[in-house]
Protein backbone atom coordinates (compact mmCIF):
# COMPACT_ATOMS: atom_id res chain seq x y z
CA UNK A 1 0.00 0.00 0.00
CA UNK A 2 0.96 4.00 -0.86
CA UNK A 3 0.43 6.85 2.20
CA UNK A 4 -3.18 7.66 2.15
CA UNK A 5 -2.15 10.90 0.66
CA UNK A 6 -0.47 9.21 -2.48
CA UNK A 7 -1.79 11.14 -5.26
CA UNK A 8 -2.83 8.48 -8.57
CA UNK A 9 -2.64 10.89 -11.38
CA UNK A 10 -1.97 11.32 -15.37
CA UNK A 11 -0.50 13.98 -17.74
CA UNK A 12 -0.30 15.63 -20.73
CA UNK A 13 0.73 19.16 -22.45
CA UNK A 14 -1.10 21.83 -24.31
CA UNK A 15 0.10 21.34 -27.81
CA UNK A 16 0.03 17.65 -28.03
CA UNK A 17 -3.46 17.37 -27.39
CA UNK A 18 -5.56 20.31 -27.54
CA UNK A 19 -5.51 20.90 -31.03
CA UNK A 20 -7.70 24.18 -31.80
CA UNK A 21 -4.27 25.72 -33.03
CA UNK A 22 -6.20 29.09 -34.24
CA UNK A 23 -9.51 29.20 -32.28
CA UNK A 24 -10.34 31.70 -29.82
CA UNK A 25 -7.15 34.30 -30.10
CA UNK A 26 -4.44 31.55 -29.93
CA UNK A 27 -1.47 32.92 -32.24
CA UNK A 28 1.10 30.33 -33.46
CA UNK A 29 3.99 29.18 -31.28
CA UNK A 30 7.26 27.58 -32.37
CA UNK A 31 5.91 24.38 -32.82
CA UNK A 32 2.91 25.61 -35.28
CA UNK A 33 6.14 27.03 -37.35
CA UNK A 34 8.73 24.10 -37.16
CA UNK A 35 5.94 21.57 -38.23
CA UNK A 36 5.43 23.74 -41.34
CA UNK A 37 8.68 23.01 -42.63
CA UNK A 38 8.98 19.71 -44.37
CA UNK A 39 11.37 17.15 -42.81
CA UNK A 40 11.24 18.22 -39.23
CA UNK A 41 8.27 15.78 -38.25
CA UNK A 42 8.79 11.59 -39.08
CA UNK A 43 5.03 11.80 -40.39
CA UNK A 44 4.58 14.97 -41.65
CA UNK A 45 2.00 15.96 -38.85
CA UNK A 46 1.35 18.90 -36.71
CA UNK A 47 -0.69 19.67 -33.32
CA UNK A 48 -3.67 21.49 -35.38
CA UNK A 49 -6.18 19.10 -34.03
CA UNK A 50 -4.59 16.44 -32.20
CA UNK A 51 -6.83 15.04 -29.71
CA UNK A 52 -9.03 17.72 -29.86
CA UNK A 53 -8.76 18.57 -25.77
CA UNK A 54 -9.63 21.83 -26.50
CA UNK A 55 -13.50 20.65 -27.43
CA UNK A 56 -13.51 17.67 -25.75
CA UNK A 57 -12.33 18.64 -22.31
CA UNK A 58 -15.58 17.19 -20.20
CA UNK A 59 -15.72 14.12 -21.81
CA UNK A 60 -12.16 13.93 -20.89
CA UNK A 61 -12.35 15.35 -17.48
CA UNK A 62 -15.29 12.20 -17.48
CA UNK A 63 -13.00 9.49 -18.51
CA UNK A 64 -10.25 10.44 -15.94
CA UNK A 65 -13.08 10.91 -13.27
CA UNK A 66 -14.05 6.86 -14.73
CA UNK A 67 -10.79 6.07 -14.26
CA UNK A 68 -10.49 7.05 -11.21
CA UNK A 69 -7.24 9.42 -10.82
CA UNK A 70 -7.63 12.57 -8.28
CA UNK A 71 -4.68 14.29 -9.96
CA UNK A 72 -4.15 15.66 -13.39
CA UNK A 73 -1.34 17.78 -15.00
CA UNK A 74 -1.59 19.27 -17.72
CA UNK A 75 0.36 22.55 -19.22
CA UNK A 76 -1.20 25.61 -20.03
CA UNK A 77 -0.68 27.22 -24.17
CA UNK A 78 1.20 30.51 -23.52
CA UNK A 79 0.35 31.90 -26.84
CA UNK A 80 -3.47 31.34 -25.83
CA UNK A 81 -2.88 33.59 -23.31
CA UNK A 82 -0.42 36.39 -24.24
CA UNK A 83 -1.23 37.81 -27.49
CA UNK A 84 1.59 40.02 -28.82
CA UNK A 85 4.74 41.85 -27.88
CA UNK A 86 2.87 44.36 -26.24
CA UNK A 87 1.45 41.65 -23.88
CA UNK A 88 -2.20 41.95 -24.75
CA UNK A 89 -3.63 39.19 -22.57
CA UNK A 90 -6.38 37.34 -23.93
CA UNK A 91 -9.62 36.67 -21.99
CA UNK A 92 -10.88 34.12 -24.12
CA UNK A 93 -7.50 31.46 -23.84
CA UNK A 94 -7.90 32.21 -19.81
CA UNK A 95 -11.56 31.48 -20.31
CA UNK A 96 -10.55 28.11 -21.33
CA UNK A 97 -8.29 26.72 -18.64
CA UNK A 98 -11.01 28.70 -16.15
CA UNK A 99 -13.96 26.00 -17.42
CA UNK A 100 -11.14 23.26 -17.55
CA UNK A 101 -10.24 23.35 -13.85
CA UNK A 102 -13.77 24.13 -12.83
CA UNK A 103 -14.79 20.84 -14.62
CA UNK A 104 -11.80 18.95 -13.09
CA UNK A 105 -12.45 20.26 -9.27
CA UNK A 106 -16.37 19.39 -10.10
CA UNK A 107 -14.99 15.38 -10.30
CA UNK A 108 -12.71 15.77 -7.01
CA UNK A 109 -9.38 15.91 -9.63
CA UNK A 110 -7.30 18.00 -8.29
CA UNK A 111 -5.34 20.47 -11.05
CA UNK A 112 -1.92 20.25 -11.65
CA UNK A 113 -0.73 23.43 -14.49
CA UNK A 114 2.29 23.56 -15.50
CA UNK A 115 2.97 26.90 -16.97
CA UNK A 116 5.71 26.34 -20.27
CA UNK A 117 6.21 22.87 -22.28
CA UNK A 118 7.86 23.96 -25.30
CA UNK A 119 4.96 25.96 -26.86
CA UNK A 120 6.66 29.59 -27.07
CA UNK A 121 5.30 31.92 -28.68
CA UNK A 122 6.29 32.47 -32.00
CA UNK A 123 6.29 36.57 -31.59
CA UNK A 124 9.42 36.12 -28.79
CA UNK A 125 10.97 33.52 -31.58
CA UNK A 126 11.21 36.27 -33.33
CA UNK A 127 13.08 38.26 -31.09
CA UNK A 128 15.24 35.89 -30.21
CA UNK A 129 13.68 33.45 -27.77
CA UNK A 130 14.98 31.34 -24.84
CA UNK A 131 18.61 32.86 -25.84
CA UNK A 132 16.58 36.28 -25.29
CA UNK A 133 17.20 37.31 -21.60
CA UNK A 134 13.79 39.61 -22.54
CA UNK A 135 11.56 36.03 -23.14
CA UNK A 136 12.43 35.00 -18.92
CA UNK A 137 10.74 38.96 -18.30
CA UNK A 138 8.12 37.98 -20.32
CA UNK A 139 7.18 34.46 -19.14
CA UNK A 140 7.08 36.16 -15.40
CA UNK A 141 4.93 38.65 -17.10
CA UNK A 142 2.59 35.81 -18.72
CA UNK A 143 2.86 34.15 -15.15
CA UNK A 144 0.70 37.10 -13.64
CA UNK A 145 -1.89 36.64 -15.94
CA UNK A 146 -2.66 32.90 -15.48
CA UNK A 147 -2.17 33.76 -11.12
CA UNK A 148 -4.77 36.37 -11.63
CA UNK A 149 -7.11 34.16 -13.46
CA UNK A 150 -6.67 30.58 -11.81
CA UNK A 151 -4.63 31.64 -8.64
CA UNK A 152 -7.49 31.18 -6.75
CA UNK A 153 -8.13 27.30 -6.98
CA UNK A 154 -4.44 26.33 -7.67
CA UNK A 155 -2.76 24.85 -4.68
CA UNK A 156 0.30 24.01 -7.03
CA UNK A 157 1.72 25.82 -9.53
CA UNK A 158 4.93 24.08 -12.12
CA UNK A 159 6.76 27.04 -13.65
CA UNK A 160 8.87 24.94 -16.35
CA UNK A 161 8.82 21.36 -18.24
CA UNK A 162 12.27 19.87 -18.78
CA UNK A 163 13.87 22.90 -19.50
CA UNK A 164 16.53 20.85 -20.74
CA UNK A 165 15.05 19.45 -23.61
CA UNK A 166 13.61 22.92 -24.51
CA UNK A 167 17.45 24.03 -24.71
CA UNK A 168 19.43 21.12 -26.15
CA UNK A 169 16.81 20.10 -28.66
CA UNK A 170 15.53 23.61 -29.26
CA UNK A 171 18.88 25.44 -29.60
CA UNK A 172 21.67 23.15 -29.68
CA UNK A 173 20.54 19.70 -32.01
CA UNK A 174 18.00 21.06 -33.21
CA UNK A 175 15.42 18.25 -33.51
CA UNK A 176 12.96 20.16 -31.18
CA UNK A 177 11.31 23.85 -32.06
CA UNK A 178 13.05 25.92 -32.90
CA UNK A 179 15.08 24.12 -34.45
CA UNK A 180 18.93 25.73 -33.65
CA UNK A 181 22.02 24.03 -33.74
CA UNK A 182 24.13 25.95 -31.58
CA UNK A 183 25.86 25.13 -28.19
CA UNK A 184 26.33 28.90 -27.11
CA UNK A 185 22.56 29.78 -27.71
CA UNK A 186 21.68 26.57 -25.56
CA UNK A 187 23.69 27.48 -22.97
CA UNK A 188 22.27 31.27 -22.75
CA UNK A 189 19.18 29.18 -23.54
CA UNK A 190 19.61 26.77 -20.21
CA UNK A 191 20.04 29.94 -18.35
CA UNK A 192 17.26 32.32 -19.35
CA UNK A 193 14.87 29.49 -18.75
CA UNK A 194 15.83 28.98 -15.28
CA UNK A 195 16.08 32.78 -14.78
CA UNK A 196 12.22 32.49 -15.72
CA UNK A 197 11.86 30.02 -13.45
CA UNK A 198 13.13 32.11 -10.55
CA UNK A 199 11.25 35.47 -12.00
CA UNK A 200 7.71 33.43 -12.13
CA UNK A 201 8.87 32.04 -8.45
CA UNK A 202 8.96 35.36 -7.37
CA UNK A 203 4.93 35.99 -8.53
CA UNK A 204 3.38 33.15 -7.31
CA UNK A 205 5.18 34.01 -4.07
CA UNK A 206 3.79 37.14 -4.26
CA UNK A 207 0.40 36.96 -5.54
CA UNK A 208 -0.58 33.21 -4.19
CA UNK A 209 0.84 32.77 -1.44
CA UNK A 210 -1.04 29.40 -0.63
CA UNK A 211 0.30 27.91 -3.25
CA UNK A 212 3.21 25.94 -3.95
CA UNK A 213 6.08 26.39 -6.07
CA UNK A 214 6.98 23.52 -8.47
CA UNK A 215 9.57 23.01 -11.49
CA UNK A 216 9.71 19.61 -13.48
CA UNK A 217 13.19 17.97 -14.33
CA UNK A 218 13.83 14.96 -16.98
CA UNK A 219 16.32 13.20 -15.67
CA UNK A 220 17.94 9.99 -17.69
CA UNK A 221 20.74 8.51 -14.83
CA UNK A 222 24.14 7.51 -16.79
CA UNK A 223 26.22 4.94 -16.07
CA UNK A 224 29.72 4.42 -17.85
CA UNK A 225 29.93 1.05 -20.44
CA UNK A 226 33.96 -0.16 -18.94
CA UNK A 227 36.00 1.29 -16.00
CA UNK A 228 38.00 3.16 -18.83
CA UNK A 229 39.22 6.87 -18.43
CA UNK A 230 37.13 8.24 -21.19
CA UNK A 231 34.18 6.46 -20.55
CA UNK A 232 34.16 7.65 -16.94
CA UNK A 233 34.71 10.97 -17.99
CA UNK A 234 31.94 11.08 -20.98
CA UNK A 235 30.02 9.86 -18.30
CA UNK A 236 30.28 12.53 -15.97
CA UNK A 237 29.82 15.29 -18.66
CA UNK A 238 26.54 13.45 -19.60
CA UNK A 239 25.56 13.35 -15.59
CA UNK A 240 26.00 17.29 -15.33
CA UNK A 241 24.44 18.04 -18.59
CA UNK A 242 21.31 16.04 -18.58
CA UNK A 243 20.84 15.45 -14.35
CA UNK A 244 22.79 18.48 -12.61
CA UNK A 245 22.70 21.27 -14.89
CA UNK A 246 19.72 22.48 -13.85
CA UNK A 247 19.09 21.13 -10.06
CA UNK A 248 22.33 22.17 -9.30
CA UNK A 249 21.30 25.85 -9.52
CA UNK A 250 18.20 25.85 -8.17
CA UNK A 251 19.13 24.06 -5.27
CA UNK A 252 21.92 26.99 -5.01
CA UNK A 253 24.80 25.01 -6.29
CA UNK A 254 25.44 27.01 -9.03
CA UNK A 255 25.89 25.34 -12.33
CA UNK A 256 28.52 22.23 -12.80
CA UNK A 257 31.75 24.34 -13.62
CA UNK A 258 33.87 21.51 -15.27
CA UNK A 259 30.99 21.09 -17.49
CA UNK A 260 30.81 24.54 -18.40
CA UNK A 261 34.08 24.88 -19.22
CA UNK A 262 34.21 21.72 -21.08
CA UNK A 263 31.28 23.62 -23.65
CA UNK A 264 33.66 27.03 -23.73
CA UNK A 265 30.66 28.93 -21.22
CA UNK A 266 32.06 31.43 -19.57
CA UNK A 267 28.60 32.28 -17.66
CA UNK A 268 28.05 35.85 -18.83
CA UNK A 269 24.32 35.74 -19.16
CA UNK A 270 24.83 35.42 -15.74
CA UNK A 271 23.96 38.64 -13.94
CA UNK A 272 24.45 39.57 -10.47
CA UNK A 273 21.73 38.20 -8.17
CA UNK A 274 20.64 35.77 -10.75
CA UNK A 275 21.49 32.69 -9.24
CA UNK A 276 20.39 33.78 -5.66
CA UNK A 277 16.51 34.58 -7.99
CA UNK A 278 17.09 30.76 -9.26
CA UNK A 279 17.62 28.94 -5.96
CA UNK A 280 15.02 30.29 -4.05
CA UNK A 281 13.07 27.49 -2.46
CA UNK A 282 10.66 25.44 -4.22
CA UNK A 283 8.00 23.16 -2.73
CA UNK A 284 7.99 20.26 -5.22
CA UNK A 285 10.45 19.08 -7.18
CA UNK A 286 8.87 17.59 -10.30
CA UNK A 287 10.65 14.09 -11.77
CA UNK A 288 10.32 13.11 -15.48
CA UNK A 289 11.89 9.97 -15.99
CA UNK A 290 11.77 6.93 -18.94
CA UNK A 291 15.63 5.31 -19.53
CA UNK A 292 18.59 5.35 -18.39
CA UNK A 293 21.90 5.57 -20.52
CA UNK A 294 25.13 2.89 -20.46
CA UNK A 295 27.51 5.76 -21.69
CA UNK A 296 30.39 4.17 -24.08
CA UNK A 297 32.74 5.90 -25.62
CA UNK A 298 33.81 2.87 -27.76
CA UNK A 299 30.40 2.56 -29.24
CA UNK A 300 29.60 -0.58 -27.70
CA UNK A 301 26.29 -2.30 -28.21
CA UNK A 302 24.26 -3.27 -25.41
CA UNK A 303 22.87 -6.68 -25.29
CA UNK A 304 20.27 -7.08 -27.96
CA UNK A 305 18.11 -9.25 -25.18
CA UNK A 306 17.94 -5.55 -22.86
CA UNK A 307 13.68 -4.62 -23.08
CA UNK A 308 13.00 -1.93 -25.28
CA UNK A 309 10.02 0.19 -25.94
CA UNK A 310 8.90 0.71 -29.70
CA UNK A 311 11.12 4.10 -29.89
CA UNK A 312 14.50 2.17 -28.88
CA UNK A 313 14.71 2.96 -25.08
CA UNK A 314 16.06 0.58 -22.57
CA UNK A 315 13.25 -0.30 -20.14
CA UNK A 316 15.54 -0.63 -16.59
CA UNK A 317 13.35 0.11 -13.76
CA UNK A 318 15.70 -0.19 -10.87
CA UNK A 319 17.45 2.52 -12.47
CA UNK A 320 14.03 4.60 -11.94
CA UNK A 321 14.41 3.58 -7.72
CA UNK A 322 18.25 4.64 -7.92
CA UNK A 323 17.62 8.09 -9.17
CA UNK A 324 14.74 8.65 -6.67
CA UNK A 325 17.31 7.59 -3.96
CA UNK A 326 20.30 10.06 -5.35
CA UNK A 327 18.37 12.88 -5.87
CA UNK A 328 17.03 13.03 -2.09
CA UNK A 329 20.66 12.42 -0.53
CA UNK A 330 21.94 15.22 -2.86
CA UNK A 331 19.03 17.95 -2.47
CA UNK A 332 16.66 17.07 0.24
CA UNK A 333 13.62 18.96 -1.71
CA UNK A 334 10.69 18.80 1.04
CA UNK A 335 8.97 16.96 -1.90
CA UNK A 336 8.86 14.56 -4.69
CA UNK A 337 5.89 13.95 -7.48
CA UNK A 338 6.44 11.82 -9.82
CA UNK A 339 5.16 14.46 -13.01
CA UNK A 340 5.57 12.03 -16.21
CA UNK A 341 6.48 7.94 -15.78
CA UNK A 342 5.55 5.63 -18.51
CA UNK A 343 6.54 4.48 -22.21
CA UNK A 344 5.21 4.16 -25.94
CA UNK A 345 4.52 0.62 -26.84
CA UNK A 346 3.31 -1.44 -30.47
CA UNK A 347 0.04 -1.62 -29.20
CA UNK A 348 -0.97 -4.23 -31.86
CA UNK A 349 -2.65 -6.70 -29.68
CA UNK A 350 -6.50 -6.40 -29.28
CA UNK A 351 -9.50 -8.06 -27.33
CA UNK A 352 -13.18 -7.23 -27.42
CA UNK A 353 -12.37 -4.55 -24.84
CA UNK A 354 -9.44 -2.47 -26.51
CA UNK A 355 -5.81 -2.84 -27.02
CA UNK A 356 -4.21 -5.11 -24.74
CA UNK A 357 -1.13 -3.53 -23.98
CA UNK A 358 0.75 -5.95 -20.86
CA UNK A 359 4.07 -4.64 -21.41
CA UNK A 360 3.39 -1.15 -20.71
CA UNK A 361 1.10 -1.91 -18.09
CA UNK A 362 4.68 -4.40 -17.03
CA UNK A 363 6.21 -0.73 -17.30
CA UNK A 364 4.13 0.87 -15.32
CA UNK A 365 3.70 -1.79 -12.27
CA UNK A 366 7.78 -1.82 -12.44
CA UNK A 367 8.51 1.13 -12.09
CA UNK A 368 5.64 2.36 -9.15
CA UNK A 369 7.29 -0.89 -7.61
CA UNK A 370 10.47 1.65 -7.22
CA UNK A 371 8.42 4.50 -6.10
CA UNK A 372 6.69 2.39 -3.18
CA UNK A 373 10.62 1.27 -2.43
CA UNK A 374 11.79 4.57 -2.54
CA UNK A 375 9.12 5.56 -0.15
CA UNK A 376 9.90 3.00 2.10
CA UNK A 377 13.50 4.74 2.36
CA UNK A 378 12.38 7.90 3.42
CA UNK A 379 11.98 9.73 0.28
CA UNK A 380 9.36 11.95 0.08
CA UNK A 381 7.38 11.28 -3.08
CA UNK A 382 3.71 12.35 -3.08
CA UNK A 383 2.58 10.82 -6.33
CA UNK A 384 2.94 9.63 -9.83
CA UNK A 385 1.47 10.72 -12.95
CA UNK A 386 1.68 7.94 -15.81
CA UNK A 387 2.84 9.36 -19.37
CA UNK A 388 0.37 10.00 -20.65
CA UNK A 389 -3.46 10.11 -20.83
CA UNK A 390 -3.73 9.44 -24.49
CA UNK A 391 -2.11 9.02 -27.36
CA UNK A 392 -1.04 12.31 -29.03
CA UNK A 393 1.32 14.02 -30.92
CA UNK A 394 4.76 13.32 -30.51
CA UNK A 395 7.06 16.14 -31.26
CA UNK A 396 9.47 15.61 -33.78
CA UNK A 397 7.98 11.62 -33.90
CA UNK A 398 4.46 12.61 -34.89
CA UNK A 399 1.66 10.36 -34.36
CA UNK A 400 3.59 6.87 -34.70
CA UNK A 401 4.40 6.23 -31.06
CA UNK A 402 1.64 5.38 -28.78
CA UNK A 403 2.08 6.22 -25.14
CA UNK A 404 -1.37 6.67 -23.90
CA UNK A 405 -2.99 4.17 -21.61
CA UNK A 406 -6.26 5.52 -23.77
CA UNK A 407 -6.16 4.83 -27.35
CA UNK A 408 -7.33 7.86 -29.57
CA UNK A 409 -8.83 7.46 -32.73
CA UNK A 410 -7.27 10.50 -34.86
CA UNK A 411 -10.50 9.89 -37.57
CA UNK A 412 -13.37 9.60 -35.00
CA UNK A 413 -11.91 11.24 -32.08
CA UNK A 414 -13.07 8.43 -29.87
CA UNK A 415 -11.27 7.46 -26.65
CA UNK A 416 -10.76 3.72 -25.56
CA UNK A 417 -8.97 2.63 -22.15
CA UNK A 418 -6.25 0.42 -22.82
CA UNK A 419 -5.44 -2.72 -20.56
CA UNK A 420 -3.16 -0.58 -18.61
CA UNK A 421 -5.83 1.99 -17.87
CA UNK A 422 -7.85 -0.25 -16.13
CA UNK A 423 -4.87 -2.17 -14.51
CA UNK A 424 -3.98 1.57 -13.04
CA UNK A 425 -7.79 2.80 -12.16
CA UNK A 426 -7.60 -0.57 -10.03
CA UNK A 427 -4.47 0.36 -8.39
CA UNK A 428 -5.44 3.98 -7.90
CA UNK A 429 -9.00 2.58 -6.20
CA UNK A 430 -6.83 0.03 -3.83
CA UNK A 431 -4.22 2.59 -3.65
CA UNK A 432 -1.84 -0.65 -4.24
CA UNK A 433 -1.60 -3.27 -6.25
CA UNK A 434 0.42 -6.41 -6.91
CA UNK A 435 3.07 -8.03 -8.62
CA UNK A 436 0.55 -10.64 -10.09
CA UNK A 437 -1.28 -11.16 -13.13
CA UNK A 438 -4.26 -8.67 -14.40
CA UNK A 439 -7.50 -10.27 -16.06
CA UNK A 440 -9.02 -6.60 -16.04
Amino acid sequence: MFPDTFLWGSATSSYQIEGAHDVDGRVPSIWDTYCAIEGNIADASNGDVACDHYNRYREDVALMANLGLDAYRFSIAWPRIISDLSGTVNELGLDFYDRLVDELLSRNIRPFPTLYHWDLPQYLEDEGGWVNRDTAYRFAEYTEAVLGRLGDRIDTFTTLNEPFVSANHGYVTGEHAPGRTSMAEGMAASHHLLLAHGLAGERIRELTPHARLAITLNFTPVEPASDSAKDLAETALKDDLENRWYADPIAGLGYPTKTAEHYNWDQSEVLDDDLDLISQPIDVLGVNYYTRNVVSTRNVLRPADLPRNSMGWEIHAPSFGGLLRGLHSRYSFPAILITENGCPMPDNIRDEQGIVDDDRLDYVRSHLAEVHGAIEDGVPIEGYMVWSLFDNFEWAWGYGPTFGIVEVNYRTQERTPKKSARWFSAAAASNGFDMGDFDG
